[in-house]
């Protein structure tokens, strides 16, 4: 099935819905052996709409699961934003080589099945291609697409991503401290833990916010950032307690 050496598979999965898996990932996900996934102490939702993909699609049988404990990861490191992130790549790669290593036989698939796409603001990528280069045997990784968080929010909301001959920024939401940059129209924000863009000057901007994108439990709201920003807050403060996690993108977009 694999080849002369153990192989990785990274599995775009999209965002929650089923459907939204590509034809090339339901052919992987036949594919494997084992399956690694990560675990995060209080959070099983998201492991739980992970196996319904597998459930869903898979007709090739059993396979052996590897879980894999996430280290805890600090904000910051002595003010140190990057530090913190690296120490926290470190210590996954750590064990998940040692997983790797006793989980995956010789010539077997491994695969991980990575929310969204593996190459957009998802470490799964990186941490395993470090995995790689410091293994002591070869180990190919095989990189599967998926439908993005960005492109289910623009789905639903039913606008482009893109305005004509309008430049699209896509950024964390911690370089939005002081507002959208000056010189960009469009902005996709990720990773934001703590409603930025409540606390950005708003006069100007819409906002196109979804959150749990694709699930049963989807949100969605748009309009003036002035007007719907607080609304906004509080919904996503109170399904992030109701649920215990929260996983949301957004768009903030000039007026014209």
């Amino acid at each position: 099935m694999g080849g002369l050496v153990p192989r990785l598979l990274l599995i775009g999965i999209g965002v929650g819905d089923p459907d939204h898996v590509t034809v090339q990932a339901v052919r992987a996900l036949d594919a494997f052996d084992v399956l690694f996934v990560v675990t995060k102490e209080g959070v099983d939702e998201p492991l739980a709409l992970r196996r319904t993909v597998v459930d869903r699609h898979r007709t090739a049988g059993d396979y052996r699961t590897v879980e894999l404990a996430d280290p805890p990861r600090a904000r910051e490191i002595d003010g140190d934003h990057r530090a913190a992130v690296d120490a926290w790549r470190a210590a996954r790669t750590a064990t998940w080589s040692r997983a790797i290593a006793d989980g995956l036989g010789e010539d077997e698939t491994g695969a991980f099945l990575v929310w969204g796409d593996p190459s957009l603001y998802e470490s799964t990528l990186a941490i395993v291609q470090g995995v790689a280069a410091a293994s002591p045997t070869p180990l190919p990784i095989e990189v599967i697409p998926g439908v993005s968080s960005v492109h289910v929010l623009t789905a639903r909301h039913g606008i482009p991503l893109n305005r004509v001959g309008r430049a699209v920024q896509i950024t964390p939401a911690r370089l939005l401290a002081d507002g959208m940059p000056a010189d960009v129209d469009d902005v996709v924000v990720m990773l934001d833990a703590r409603a930025t863009f409540a606390a950005i000057p708003a006069e100007g901007i819409d906002i196109y916010w979804g959150a749990y994108l694709g699930t049963e439990d989807e949100l969605l709201r748009s309009g003036p950032l002035a007007e719907v920003g607080a609304e906004i807050a509080t919904l996503r403060a109170e399904a992030k307690a109701r649920k215990g996690w929260m996983f949301d993108t957004y768009l903030l977009r000039r007026t014209a």
